[in-house]
């Protein structure tokens, strides 16, 4: 015999009419909107199934996409994902980018690649810092650097077609170069000992599911955009991911301290091969798309953010469908979450990183 509960997630939980709530902390990003799992559990509260319940969050961005003009987009592409505010807006300039033609100058080439990394760096302390208290002064140290360089603490509104919006601070690239030195994953104290074992996502399922980012990695989907189809200024530099196989909650949370140390050493090496020059180009008043279509895609930091742009010749997209890595990503609690016991789902939740915007974008 077996007994269906609903668990709500996050701080806004307790208004969805849920059987139980569980808040991951303040600093979490699910603390930020809310998301349900309909559990389906034994006596002793192990549960035999899972399916995750989204929509509560809905944003509609992808209408409002089509009323906007391309350069209104990038305001809007910012807000799914409030922690890869920077991936997706530059998803988004790439798209108009391939769809005109356009050549963006080198230096805006590289100084979008460190800011991608920079904010890769800001989002995985900011999923570890529930871990790791001590990791939050790391996400402020990185989200200095970017309000410094875009004027925005969350939304930077940074890029723009063509480019960036204005060359970075004097003496940014040093300061960036000097907190790069202070970060040291071995000062984040976690109790892997906990984790171990836990959630457990098989490389198939993470296949199956579309799953990408440090969670597909964790379960041995050897797949990275940075690698595999980089931005120009990635094809510059020597980078390859680092995989696990074991896909269990202390894997994940490894993946990310393994990555945030790859971003460091993609960011200095960005910092070492800067050039001088633009960062912008000239644009007309009205930017039109040709007619047709484009797909592009960044590795954003929870996994692939495409976006798929179709055009007929206006100067507002006729549809802009995203891919964002946190829908797919989450569908995914129902091939780890069986064989989990309850009092153990926040131990495996906090290992899952999805932003809940990002699902119901």
């Amino acid at each position: 015999m077996s007994e269906q509960i609903t668990v709500g997630v996050g701080a806004g939980a307790r208004y969805l009419g849920v059987d139980r709530v569980i808040d991951l902390g303040p600093l979490h990003p699910s603390a930020h909107g809310a998301y349900r799992l309909r559990l389906t559990v034994t006596p002793d509260l192990v549960i035999t199934a899972a399916e995750p319940l989204v929509g509560h969050l809905h944003r509609g961005a992808e209408k409002l996409f089509e009323v906007r003009d391309y350069r209104q987009v990038l305001t809007l592409a910012n807000r799914h994902d409030w922690l890869s505010a920077f991936c997706n807006e530059l998803a988004v300039a790439l798209a108009v980018e391939r769809m005109t033609g356009m050549d963006v100058p080198a230096r805006a080439q590289w100084l979008r690649a460190l800011l991608c990394e920079l904010n890769r760096l800001m989002a995985h302390m900011v999923f570890l810092t529930p871990l790791s208290p001590n990791a939050a002064t790391y996400r402020e140290g990185v989200q200095a650097l970017m309000e410094e360089a875009s004027g925005g603490r969350i939304h930077f509104m940074f890029n723009r077609i063509g480019g960036l919006r204005e060359d970075v601070p004097a003496g940014w690239t040093e300061r960036v170069a000097a907190f790069l030195s202070t970060v040291d994953t071995k000062t984040l104290t976690i109790d892997f000992g906990a984790l171990e074992g836990l959630g457990v996502l098989p490389h198939e399922d993470a296949l199956a599911y579309g799953v990408t980012g440090p969670i597909g990695r964790a379960s041995g989907v050897d797949f990275d955009l940075r690698r595999d189809d980089p931005l120009p200024a990635y094809k510059a530099l020597d980078f390859s991911p680092v995989v696990r196989t074991e896909g269990d909650a202390a894997a994940r949370v490894r993946c990310l301290l393994d990555e945030v140390q790859k971003s460091v050493e993609l960011a200095r090496a960005c910092l070492e091969q800067l050039p001088q020059g633009p960062v912008n180009v000239r644009l007309p008043k009205a930017i039109k798309a040709p007619e047709g279509s484009v797909y592009t895609r960044v590795e954003a930091p929870l996994g692939t953010s495409g976006v798929h742009l179709s055009s007929r010749g206006e100067k507002t997209p006729w549809r802009l469908k995203l891919r964002t890595p946190s829908f797919n990503n989450v569908q995914a609690l129902s091939a780890l979450l069986p064989g989990t016991k309850v009092d153990d789902l926040p131990a495996v939740l906090s290992s899952f990183a999805v932003v809940v915007g990002d699902i119901d974008k």
